[in-house]
């Protein structure tokens, strides 16, 4: 299978291009993130709604192995839709999602209401990087270096693009796309060296203002480190258009 996720019923198989950089047999965060994206949208609202903020705890690592996905709505309003989303892998509970979602409807709103526009160049500006290997969650996506980057500490934005499909069969939605640009933050914007430490996150939050336009997301990430163990990477999130959301993970920091 060419796609990270196969849905069969309510259990989603999980093929090794879910695979991460800290151990080949547990994925990539933006997989099982982008999942809770997509089981999200799969749930009925009374009204066009569209995902406003998603939350993915990752209780542990989330291993390459069929996952179960329960969806609940925990509560439905006019206005707004709250639901969780739960993964597990033999029994054991790894990933939970918390998603409110907020009706759309007109607004005739003035011009400076709306996020600011963008101020990095666009993807084809930047420099192509890529995973070196072919069969990581990395590796089916392009990115575009507009400042800093990989293995240059600091602040970092780079133009992400998921190239493959993430489950099998369906297209990927505008709020997949900005999930898993989102769960880069911690990489992109490394205050560390990977060699000597390690520093994932445990947890994954993205507000969207408006769902990003085109494939191409910009993850404009920066991160801070304290001094016990415990850090902080977020980061402005914008399309060609302009900025339209944030993201913030929490991260667990260790030396190899």
């Amino acid at each position: 299978m060419d796609a990270v996720y196969r849905i069969e019923g309510s259990t989603a198989r999980t093929s090794h291009l879910a695979a991460g950089p800290w151990d080949r047999t547990m994925q990539h965060g933006a997989a099982p993130a982008s999942l809770i994206a997509w089981a999200a949208e799969r749930i009925e609202t009374p009204a066009p709604m569209r995902i406003a903020r998603l939350t993915a705890d990752l209780l542990r690592p989330v291993p390459i192995a069929p996952l179960d996905i329960k969806s609940e709505v925990v509560r439905q309003g006019r206005k707004i839709q709250l639901c969780a989303i739960s993964l597990s892998a033999g029994g054991v509970e790894v990933a939970r999602g918390s998603v409110l979602k907020i009706r759309e409807q007109t607004a005739d709103l003035p011009p400076d209401a709306a996020g600011p526009p963008l101020d990095l160049p666009e993807p084809e500006a930047g420099l192509a990087t890529g995973s070196s290997s072919g069969d990581d969650f990395y590796a089916g996506m392009s990115a575009r270096v507009v400042r800093g980057g990989f293995g240059a500490p600091g602040p970092a934005a780079i133009w992400f693009r998921v190239d493959r499909p993430i489950v099998e069969g369906q297209p990927i939605s505008a709020a997949m796309r900005a999930v898993v640009a989102a769960d880069f933050c911690n990489g992109a914007s490394a205050v560390l060296p990977f060699a000597e430490w390690t520093f994932m996150n445990a947890d994954l939050t993205v507000s969207l203002a408006r769902p990003p336009v085109g494939d191409w997301v910009l993850l404009d990430a920066e991160t801070w480190a304290g001094p016990a163990g415990s850090g902080l990477a977020f980061a402005r999130l914008a399309d060609r258009r302009g900025y339209f959301g944030r993201a913030i993970q929490s991260l667990v920091i260790e030396p190899r």
